[in-house]
């Protein structure tokens, strides 16, 4: 908000729950108020059951890059879902189509014998794939061995043959936060809170009283999922609270390791709303402006 306030900025959501109307608490939606101060885009734009994937969003958040610039405005990417990032910013392989027959097989093996299995697996059939996917990153992994199964090529020649399309016309400039893990942790603890406070469980049965079937992928997030066990199981909401605080805050570690693999990024050692931060973020900014 900051950034696009004081540099007529349009934010560009790249969460991948934020996409999905309803979910507005537990995805710590920005208020209506924020919105109207900054356009905000690839906010509210689907059904949760309706399936979005990562080469939807990429194209159409790079339709709205397009316009943001064709108004002479500057686009602030915002958000925590590396995927969707990587897809906007470097493209996505566009390979062969998905094979139902060995993703189903593939992930009963993994419920079988564990997705550390399943890697052993890639290494045999294409060492390259899996030299570069973490051992318990099962998506990835059960992608590499669906391509290499179904077509007889590991996905690196694949990815030669067709390679992934950059985003062009921008030159992006990546900022990074990085706060004090105990302060990264005190916030979590007190948001999950401010979350249960705003009616994070109304927000719940109400998705699933709209006849949204509880299966649906975006319940499945953090929060979400937690507050559905809880409705059936009738649980200490305490105990509940615990939980969603614990697995946000694993999830925010798994987050920071992805960010900090990302070639050129800028770190600021704090948070957004602290002033400091901000003069600091500030006055990089004005040196990346053409005089």
């Amino acid at each position: 908000m900051f950034v696009a306030e004081s540099f007529g900025g349009e934010i560009v959501n790249y969460d991948s729950m934020q996409v999905y109307r309803w979910m507005d608490i537990g995805t710590a939606k920005p208020s209506v108020e924020e919105r109207q101060r900054v356009p905000h885009h690839m906010i509210d734009i689907r059904e949760p059951g309706e399936l979005f994937t990562a080469g939807d969003y990429q194209r159409e958040a790079r339709a709205v890059l397009e316009r943001i610039r064709s108004h002479g405005r500057i686009p602030v990417l915002v958000g925590g879902t590396g995927l969707y990032l990587r897809a906007l910013v470097e493209g996505l392989f566009d390979g062969p189509a998905r094979s139902l027959y060995w993703r189903s097989r593939l992930e009963i093996l993994a419920v079988r014998k564990g997705r550390e299995h399943l890697h052993r697996l890639l290494t045999r059939l294409d060492p390259v794939a899996a030299a570069r996917i973490a051992p318990r990153d099962k998506p990835k992994i059960i992608r590499a061995l669906e391509v290499r199964l179904e077509t007889g090529k590991p996905l690196s020649e694949h990815l030669e043959i067709e390679p992934r399309q950059p985003l062009e016309g921008f030159t992006v400039h990546t900022i990074g936060l990085s706060p004090d893990r105990r302060e990264s942790r005190e916030r979590i603890d007190a948001r999950v809170h401010a979350m249960f406070q705003a009616g994070l469980v109304e927000e719940v049965r109400k998705i699933v009283a709209m006849g949204i079937p509880r299966t649906v992928k975006p319940l499945g997030a953090i929060g979400y999922r937690h507050i559905l066990a809880n409705l059936d199981m009738c649980n200490e909401w305490d105990d509940t609270i615990r939980t969603i605080q614990r697995d946000t805050w694993h999830y925010a570690k798994r987050q920071t390791t992805w960010f900090r693999r990302l070639p050129n990024v800028t770190w600021f050692d704090g948070t957004g709303d602290n002033e400091q931060i901000k003069k600091q973020v500030h006055r990089w900014f004005q040196l990346l402006l053409p005089r």
